[in-house]
């Protein structure tokens, strides 16, 4: 009775991971979780507050379906002030965190058979979303010597007549890695010349350790035409479970995505949307601070890595993970996939859970999230270096 894109979708292997943290804790184990891809801090005491007050003052109706006209006013002076590129309130969608977005943004491009660019490695549920609205992802894989950022030519041979699109995440979730503005536009150029949409990931972008972050639709104007720009609170404001995320597009399209999100959602929670506001007005200086605390738990898990044999990594220059090569080990554990061999291993005999790296194409390796304490990923660390010394 199910359809065949229901029947394809592969479950999502990092909320596959975090049930079975959960399973074995219920059983009484301590398990250190460095699986989850969530900001270890808390929704800033600002936001809560407008929440509340949100509540207390009855905002708790129908709203628009694009979202508030205040929510987007916001989010347009965020995006000239920080970003460099100017969109009008109308141009900006609000949707029910950024797969919401990511997702109307793919029904409103693809028709049934239209390819999706993805580059590997990849955030989990790019693929899977593509599939349910009937397009076909087309893998590109990078090279770990360029913290698998692509080049143009390397994207060239798999563009076809019916590729619309590109997922371009920046900063990258399972790497780390950032395109930079020469590398940006190196890639981005030619890809708009040939008709192409960039559907922009920028949900890390406050989480950049090293140069400056620069959003896709700021390089020029032809671009921005060519962009859908896909950001939300859950990463930078710790927000994950408000909900809230956003689109910014060219006019037109913006009124096809907010008709879509209309049929699918109605619109996103009144209360999130207030508390949104009030974190993109007041909460800078907590975003700023939680940076300072991720950059620290990086340098030291980099340098920790230093001495641990067999191990390597793509040094991230963002968002919050470490992506770790454990293809030393490959001639050791016998096993169909390793990275899952290995994270089994961690989590059954050393109580430390991470994400295999095949759920991100990428199957020599795993990802190690830092929005942790610095107790945790420390102890974290020492048992992996345990395993891999075992593994030599």
């Amino acid at each position: 009775m199910l359809s065949k894109r229901a029947r394809d979708m592969a479950p999502s292997m990092t909320l596959g991971i975090n049930a079975k943290v959960k399973s074995l804790e219920a059983e009484g184990k301590t398990i250190i979780d460095l699986s989850i891809g969530e900001p270890d801090f808390l929704t800033p005491d600002v936001a809560k507050e407008a929440g509340k007050a949100a509540i207390d003052n009855n905002m708790t109706r129908y709203g628009p379906a694009s979202g508030s006209l205040a929510l987007r006013e916001t989010i347009a002076k965020k995006l000239k002030e920080e970003n460099g590129v100017e969109y009008a309130p109308t141009d900006i969608v609000v949707t029910s965190g950024a797969k919401h977005a990511l997702t109307i943004a793919l029904t409103a491009l693809l028709d049934p058979g239209d390819e999706v660019i993805i580059p590997v490695p990849y955030w989990v549920s790019y693929p899977e979303i593509v599939k349910l609205v009937e397009g076909v992802p087309v893998f590109v894989k990078g090279k770990k010597e360029k913290d698998f950022k692509l080049t143009f030519e390397e994207v060239a041979p798999y563009l076809s007549e019916k590729t619309k699109a590109i997922i371009l995440t920046n900063p990258s979730n399972p790497t780390g890695a950032v395109y930079f503005k020469d590398e940006l536009e190196a890639l981005v150029v030619p890809l708009v010349e040939k008709g192409l949409m960039i559907l922009s990931d920028e949900i890390y972008e406050r989480q950049v350790y090293d140069g400056d972050f620069v959003s896709v639709a700021s390089l020029s104007p032809e671009i921005k035409a060519h962009t859908i720009l896909i950001n939300g609170l859950s990463k930078s404001a710790a927000m994950t479970g408000w909900r809230i995320g956003y689109t910014a597009t060219e006019p037109k399209l913006a009124k096809v995505l907010g008709d879509i999100s209309s049929h699918l959602v109605s619109h996103p929670s009144t209360v999130s949307q207030e508390a949104a506001r009030a974190a993109l007005e007041s909460a800078q200086p907590d975003m700023k601070h939680r940076r300072e605390k991720y950059k620290e738990r990086r340098d030291y898990i980099l340098d920790f890595l230093k001495d641990v044999p067999g191990i390597g990594c793509v040094a991230p220059e963002g968002a919050f993970y470490v992506f770790l090569d454990i293809s030393s080990v490959r001639d050791k554990v016998k096993a169909e996939s390793l990275s899952l061999q290995v994270c089994e291993d961690l989590l059954d005999k050393h109580q430390v859970a991470l994400v295999p790296g095949i759920g991100f194409g990428a199957d020599d390796f795993l990802r190690l999230s830092y929005a942790a304490s610095m107790d945790d990923i420390k102890e974290a660390l020492a048992r992996i270096k345990i395993y891999m010394e075992q593994a030599q």
